[in-house]
């Protein structure tokens, strides 16, 4: 049974070398697919024996799909890894020792992955290591149609392996800032998406475990409390009733960006667009449009 990983890449040559040799031991094969990289990128992903494809960019989602159709029709499993995502060793002993031995009717598997943030793993908040879908069988999984916080979809049941998926970014604090702006808007045009079905997608799959839960508390009761407010709300619960200002001066800078700012910032994005709408007599497509700078058409 041979393992393929999958890597999206858009300027990731501070982490695409370490990221393939971390899986280099497990993996039969590495594919990269890149989305435009000005950056060494793809010559460090060749000079580590990956297959590197190309693809324009329109979301994480539609890339992975698309590169889950470049693949052989003998691929057998698939593990889908972030550029700034590294693989325990305990992990890829996993990986090595037990997908061959698990029935027909398992899918999938599970992975813990937890994130570093400034350098400093992120421990309290109550919100790490979260438990996701990462590897599947060829043909027996999909990535969500969707714009932000998409997860890979199985036919089949599934099991946890062992070891964890550490997520550690090297880019400075700008980018993240940067590349948060960005979710935010994405994160909007789902909620506004649940409100008024303009994306026109298929019938989502079924999430199961603890992204199930999650979705289910985020759509049935965070996106219904007062927008501004939840914000707070969430914060307080990760900083304080979840101990993340046990997380030291890094940890504490992580909880207060993405516990609150980020989540503060879609609140914002949304009562923005909400008011176009309503002043100007707008429709969501065209709002969106205008505030966020993104045509939701072009998919």
């Amino acid at each position: 049974m041979s393992l393929t990983v999958v890597i999206l890449t858009y300027n990731e040559a501070l982490h695409i070398g370490r990221a393939i040799d971390s899986v280099a031991s497990v993996a039969d094969q590495i594919v990269v697919v890149d989305s435009g990289s000005t950056d060494q990128t793809v010559e460090l992903a060749r000079n580590r024996g990956a297959w590197v494809l190309k693809n324009p960019f329109i979301s994480q989602a539609q890339q992975f799909n698309w590169a889950l159709t470049q693949l052989p029709s003998d691929t057998d499993w698939v593990f889908r890894l972030d550029a700034d995502e590294i693989v325990s060793s305990e992990l890829a002993e996993s990986l090595k020792n037990n997908l061959n031995g698990l029935d027909s009717s398992v899918a999938g598997a599970r992975v813990n992955r937890r994130i570093a943030f400034l350098g400093k793993q992120i421990r309290w908040g109550g919100v790490f290591p979260v438990s996701i879908v990462r590897v599947f069988r060829y043909n027996r999984g999909r990535s969500e149609d969707r714009w932000m916080d998409e997860h890979i979809i199985i036919d089949g049941s599934e099991v946890q392996l062992a070891g964890e998926l550490l997520d550690d970014n090297k880019k400075p604090i700008t980018w993240w800032i940067e590349k948060h702006n960005n979710y935010a808007s994405r994160e909007v045009i789902e909620i506004l998406d649940a409100e008024y079905k303009f994306l026109l997608r298929g019938a989502p799959g079924e999430l199961a475990g603890q992204s199930a839960i999650k979705r289910w508390l985020k759509s049935r009761i965070y996106t219904r409390l007062p927008t501004g407010f939840r914000a707070g709300l969430y914060f307080f619960y990760r900083f304080v009733l979840r101990l993340g200002i046990l997380d030291g001066p890094e940890g504490r800078t992580f909880h207060v960006l993405q516990g609150f700012w980020y989540r503060y910032l879609v609140d914002v994005k949304l009562l923005e667009i909400r008011r176009l709408m309503k002043n100007d007599g707008l429709d969501v497509v065209s709002a969106i449009a205008i505030i966020l700078d993104i045509d939701v058409t072009k998919r």
